[in-house]
């Protein structure tokens, strides 16, 4: 009798990928763009833990309890590995400045905001597992490519109702966390599985600008290490959680691709491809962009400006951020996803930061004189929905006029410049005033060599203040 021989289901590849691949594996390029997100997380994380709500969710996760496995950043405070990574990806998510854009092949990108959970997992398990930097990269730049091919793959339309950082980012997590903790074949598809019971999340956060627009990537993480571990003490899965009858493609997506998720694994990995070089929703940069410009280019007084009439497509001013601005009840949320608010910071300011998502900031009547004097027009084409042009009527009939095609960012057509991500970096610890210029600058450092560290320890020690053991009873050792 001969034996059945059974073709491998999609999740097998993948999960035989996540397993058998190592670091020797990835180009040099590769391995930088993942430091890059690295630094970039680490930077936004040290800011974030100022905004609103996040002393309050550390109350409550240090409530919890467990075994203090995993560093929460900048508090210092050790906790449970899933704890810890949903705590540092909510920290990381606050001010909308992690990086973005699930890319894939010819420079194509779905919207997603991969890292802020993939690195807060990659750390927190990788601080657990006591892994080198070379295995904590190895791990990173799989689960990231992962989490893009299912983006790319999953034809994800941001207005469709779901928000894919608690789904895509979901299944990527769970692959970092698997690959850290040292799972076999089956048992990292087991884990995948269980992750799939898990995914969630609305859209509605954003609209309704509320702080739950947060939590889908910081559950994501927290569920990621959770499906990982439970996969390592034997709980199994669907068989192909990933293209099964009732897998990911088939439950979450409309218009699935599924050879997207396999097409030349091995040979490229992807991954977010735009490091933002504002704090705010990527659909409101190119006005702002336009705005930064004019404001640099030209010389004029707020009282000059008689109208700024901002050209965006029909569906970009339904979205969330065509929304008329109001400071409501969580105004990081309101700020960050407003094209007329964050224009009008732009003018005032040539950039548009942490620190200008307070309440203070919003109250200041000239950014409200300047709020009233703006007019969204749906005009541009519906293809151009990171196009945006901005016109300044002024009150000697004159007008200033420009237009952002491509959005700074974008590592392949308009990126950051190492100065300008470095001073990214370096901003956003300050503002978050827990870690100092010299071990923020070490920090970089030792992410500049990461693959050569032994250990996260000294890392995660940069990130970690000085507080007193009567403070924080808990605090890294």
């Amino acid at each position: 009798m001969t034996a059945q021989i059974t073709e491998p289901t999609m999740t097998d590849i993948v999960a035989r990928h996540v397993v058998d691949t190592g670091f020797e594996a990835f180009d040099a390029g590769t391995v930088a763009r993942a430091k890059v997100r690295i630094l970039d997380s680490l930077g936004n994380i040290a800011a974030g833990h100022r905004a609103q709500g996040n002393d309050a969710l550390l109350g409550l996760a240090t409530r919890w309890g467990g075994v203090p496995e995993s560093t929460v950043l900048v508090h210092g405070m050790r906790l449970p590995s899933q704890h810890a990574a949903m705590v540092n990806a909510v920290m990381m998510r606050s001010y909308d400045f992690e990086a973005i854009g699930a890319e894939y092949e010819d420079h194509t990108q779905t919207a997603a905001h991969i890292s802020g959970t993939t690195v807060p997992v990659a750390l927190a398990v990788a601080e657990q597992q006591g892994s080198s930097g070379r295995e904590l990269l190895t791990a990173l730049i799989l689960g990231d490519d992962l989490t893009s091919r299912l983006g790319a793959a999953s034809g994800f339309d941001v207005y469709s109702g779901q928000d894919n950082t608690g789904t895509i980012n979901g299944l990527g997590g769970t692959a970092v966390a698997a690959r850290l903790m040292g799972l076999n074949e089956a048992q990292v598809r087991h884990a995948l599985g269980i992750a799939v019971n898990q995914l969630s999340g609305t859209v509605a956060n954003i609209f309704d600008q509320s702080l739950a627009f947060k939590l889908p990537m910081a559950f994501a993480a927290r569920n990621s290490i959770v499906s990982a571990q439970m996969a390592g003490l034997g709980f199994t899965g669907p068989v192909d959680p990933i293209a099964g009858r009732h897998g990911f493609l088939n439950m979450y997506c409309s218009s699935p691709m599924p050879g997207k998720v396999t097409r030349r694994l091995g040979e490229v990995f992807y991954a977010d491809c735009v490091i933002k070089p504002w704090s705010s929703c990527r659909a409101s940069h190119p006005s702002l962009d336009a705005c930064v410009r004019l404001a640099t280019e030209n010389t004029f007084a707020d009282e000059e400006i008689k109208e700024i009439r901002i050209h965006v497509t029909p569906r970009t001013l339904a979205g969330f951020v065509g929304q008329p601005f109001v400071m409501g009840d969580c105004p990081e949320v309101s700020g960050a996803f407003s094209i007329r608010f964050t224009a009008a910071t732009a003018l005032m300011y040539r950039t548009v930061r942490p620190e200008h998502l307070t309440v203070e900031h919003m109250q200041d009547p000239r950014l409200h004189r300047l709020l009233d004097k703006i007019r969204l027009v749906g005009s541009l084409p519906p293809a151009e929905s990171l196009t945006a042009e901005v016109e300044l009527q002024l009150g000697d009939g004159s007008v200033l006029r420009t237009r952002t095609d491509v959005p700074k960012g974008d590592i392949y057509a308009n990126p950051m410049s190492e100065a300008e991500i470095l001073a990214k970096y370096y901003a956003n610890t300050d503002f978050g005033g827990r870690t100092s210029r010299h071990n923020a600058e070490e920090a970089a450092d030792l992410i500049n060599h990461l693959e050569e560290l032994e250990s996260l320890a000294p890392l995660m020690k940069l990130f970690t203040p000085n507080i007193p053991a009567a403070e924080n009873p808990r605090r890294m050792q």
